[in-house]
């Protein structure tokens, strides 16, 4: 197995043996900074670890299938770290909506990876 289809496996493993904890809904606003408003529903995995010691964040999409689509890498210069999140079942339209509100802030940048939609054989669908 090569070392990108592996890291996508194990994803989509973590995720599948760890609850998503959705804790600021789609247009609630950050505990600390109430101008920051979620675009869509932000979460974490329950049980496990990220780079800043909190459990792995999550943004959770409109999609039937709860694949791992892509990662964003971000760099958040108020907290001073950077770590990754994961985007679960969603789609283009929501990738875009996450990329650009980690890029809306002057402290923080964000770049998106997206999963190649070969390294699956799990089939994507909206929900409508």
């Amino acid at each position: 197995m090569d070392n990108k289809l592996n890291f996508w496996t194990r994803i989509d493993k973590l995720i599948a043996s760890h609850e998503v904890i959705i804790d600021r809904p789609k247009g609630s606003t950050h505990p600390i900074y109430p101008e920051i408003v979620y675009p869509l529903d932000y979460g974490y995995l329950e049980g496990t670890s990220s780079s800043d010691g909190n459990e792995i964040d999550v943004w959770q999409g409109s999609m039937t299938a709860k694949t791992c689509v892509a990662v964003v890498c971000t760099v958040d210069m108020l907290k001073s770290d950077a770590e990754i999140k994961l985007l679960v079942g969603c789609n283009n339209d929501e990738m875009d909506i996450i990329t650009r509100f980690h890029n809306d802030y002057d402290y923080q940048s964000g770049i998106l990876i997206k999963r190649n939609e070969f390294d699956s054989d799990m089939h994507l669908s909206s929900s409508v």
